[in-house]
């Protein structure tokens, strides 16, 4: 018998009716949801929308119309991109009726990058990109050069203030577009020049033979970026502190119908891979499948020459994945017409017919370069099984870390404090340096979410450590076992047991070591955790001010200095200054570090992986003059220095 179904409770007519179902037009819906856009709205989404004017100017670049861009930080936080191309057209348009121009910055999904016949190339994805950095600006004022005259239009928020009206005369074409992002969106966000240097540079590299001038206007800093090598140049310059395999990176090109296929590689001492993708110029962070068509391409390569120059056995099992891929710096650089992004962020390529494309491109460019070059070749293959034989030794390591550990039966390390709470999503580990800290955070903890795992000692340098090393450290292992993902290839984030991980260290220099130990750590073997936004750094006071019975927690110099400016004249006031978190007790550790609605917490996020990639080699790594010079350079910068 079917079981009676209770009628729906129903709750009083509240009027619902057309009138308010809320219709958004483009401008208002990128105003209403910008992170929809941009990514962010804060200073990443901010540096977006200088990063979108930049690709339209680089697209007339790839297009062969365009060889210099000028980026200039003005005074007043807004931002000016000038190029040497064509000029949007201001002729009116034949479906909108108003200018090309106004077309171009006022409507979402339209461009000349639809159709094909304008550029056979584009890093615009929806034709979206100069549309939103208008309707996200307080203002926007465009000027082009073309046909002899000078055109302006201006925008207030994303609407025209008038027509395109000339104004002057030009003696050569382009396009000059300067904008101020929206207050009301970014609040006091500011651009950080070092950043913007960065992304121009690859864009630079990415373009041989086209020049890109960034200046600040504020500080008097300027960078010009100009490549006539191209990708090379790119690997060299990532691989400049390693000692390499082979002098000259290998360089591929190729051309499959209207797809640009572009790659170079080489290989390193190290351990660590890092392959830098791109589609259209735009840095596809999470891949896609260029990158998928490059790795398959990669291992076919070196185990078919491997095998048939006898560098393996007939009975030795082929090469893997991560044996070849180790201590390799890459560049995947695709051109194609018609990409297909996931979102328009721009993070990850979708296009299926890439792959096969890549693939055969990569496969018969690299064969012919171990054909031609057989001490490269043979110096590879030995890299890649010396790896083969680390990694081997690593996987039985790793299987003596699961039977230690009965990973597979839910057994955690013995020294964890887990918490009550079953949902993942719910749960955040404190990574607490030292027992004694470690105490003072399971006393002051909340036991239904907050995990606490201390660690004793220094973390292993993962970034000078073999795999099977790694793995044998106590540390590195107990970490592994507690978020319960595995590493490297065989990370799965849908095993991880909290996602919050939070480092909490002393705020000495011991804790600033063991902090970058463990940054390390997740970076080379769980960078995923950081690219979902799952790692976080605690912030432990500095000082306590007290001033009679009253506490200020104080977190800077700077902010000690204010407090102690406000509480002059008052009786007994006693300055404490906090090295080590075991100095507090449990109730302070809550009060001021784990607290979820006193806190503060930077989440720890990944805006370039190839500076990321060089920082942690320097610090990290084996030679000591570029440690020595990165810290000379950055001496005066350093805050709260323990002395």
């Amino acid at each position: 018998m079917t079981p009676e179904i209770p009628p729906l409770t129903k709750p009083p007519d509240n009027g619902y009716t057309a009138s308010d179902i809320q219709v958004l037009g483009g401008r208002e819906a990128v105003r209403k949801r910008p992170g929809m856009y941009i990514g962010s709205t804060d200073q990443r989404g901010l540096h977006h929308l200088a990063y979108e004017i930049v690709y339209n100017s680089v697209d007339e670049a790839m297009a062969g119309y365009c060889t210099k861009i000028k980026i200039t930080l003005l005074p007043d936080n807004s931002v000016r991109v000038e190029d040497n191309g064509r000029g949007i057209p201001i002729d009116i348009h034949p479906t909108t009726k108003v200018s090309a121009l106004e077309t171009v910055m006022t409507t979402l999904h339209a461009g000349a990058k639809f159709g094909g016949k304008t550029y056979q190339v584009s890093g615009g994805l929806h034709g979206v990109g100069a549309s939103v950095v208008n309707a996200l600006s307080s203002w926007l004022t465009v000027n082009v050069r073309r046909d002899g005259k000078l055109y302006q239009q201006q925008y207030r928020r994303g609407i025209p203030q008038g027509e395109v009206t000339p104004i002057g005369q030009a003696s050569d074409t382009g396009t000059t577009i300067t904008f101020l992002a929206d207050e009301e969106i970014f609040g006091k966000a500011s651009y950080n020049f070092n950043t913007l240097c960065e992304r121009l540079k690859e864009v630079a590299y990415l373009n041989k033979g086209l020049e890109l001038h960034l200046e600040d206007e504020q500080t008097g800093s300027e960078m010009t970026f100009y490549f006539e090598g191209g990708i090379t140049g790119f690997v060299r310059s990532l691989n400049r502190r390693r000692d390499v395999c082979h002098r000259q990176p290998i360089y591929i090109h190729k051309q499959i119908n209207s797809t640009i296929t572009e790659v170079a590689l080489q290989y390193n001492d190290g351990f660590n891979e890092a392959i830098h993708s791109f589609a259209n110029c735009v840095n596809t962070t999470d891949g896609g499948t260029h990158v998928t068509g490059f790795r398959a391409a990669l291992t076919r390569s070196l185990n078919d020459y491997a095998h048939k120059n006898r560098l393996l056995k007939e009975d030795e099992p082929n090469l893997t994945g991560d044996d070849v891929r180790e201590g390799l710096i890459a560049i995947v650089s695709v051109k194609l017409t018609e990409p297909q992004f996931e979102g328009q962020t721009k993070a990850k390529l979708g296009n299926a017919e890439i792959k096969n494309i890549v693939e055969s491109a990569v496969g018969e460019g690299l064969s012919l370069y171990l054909e031609e070059h057989p001490n490269d070749a043979q110096s590879i293959i030995a890299k890649c099984i010396t790896a083969s034989k680390a990694r081997e030794a690593a996987r039985k390591a790793r299987d003596l870390v699961i039977r230690k550990n009965s990973l597979d039966t839910g057994t955690l390390p013995g020294k964890l404090a887990d918490c009550s709470e079953k949902d993942p999503s719910l749960c955040e580990l404190f990574l607490v340096e030292g027992d004694s800290a470690g105490g003072s955070a399971k006393q002051g903890r909340n036991r239904r979410f907050q995990a606490i795992l201390p660690l004793r000692g220094k973390v292993l340098n993962v970034e000078k450590a073999a795999p099977d090393r790694m793995l044998a450290h106590a540390e590195i292992r107990a970490i592994i076992t507690a978020l319960g993902t595995n590493i490297d290839d065989e990370f799965d984030a849908q095993k991880l047991r909290y996602h919050r991980i939070v480092l909490m260290t002393d705020a000495d220099v011991d804790g600033s070591h063991i902090r970058t130990l463990l940054l390390t750590f997740f970076f080379r073997h769980m960078v995923d955790l950081i690219n979902q936004g799952h790692l976080f750094i605690a912030q432990p006071p500095l000082f306590r001010v007290r001033a009679g019975k009253a506490n200020h927690w104080v977190y800077s110099e700077t902010e000690k200095e204010a407090i102690l400016e406000e509480l002059k004249g008052a009786r007994k006031v006693e300055v404490q200054r906090y090295k080590g978190l075991g100095e507090m007790s449990a109730e302070q550790l809550w009060e001021t570090t784990m607290n979820p609605t006193s806190r503060s917490m930077l989440n720890v996020t990944l805006e370039d992986a190839a500076r990321a990639d060089h920082i942690f080699h320097v610090l990290m790594g084996d030679e000591v003059p570029p440690r020595k010079a990165f810290i000379q350079a950055h001496a005066k910068s350093v805050t709260n220095l323990d002395i």
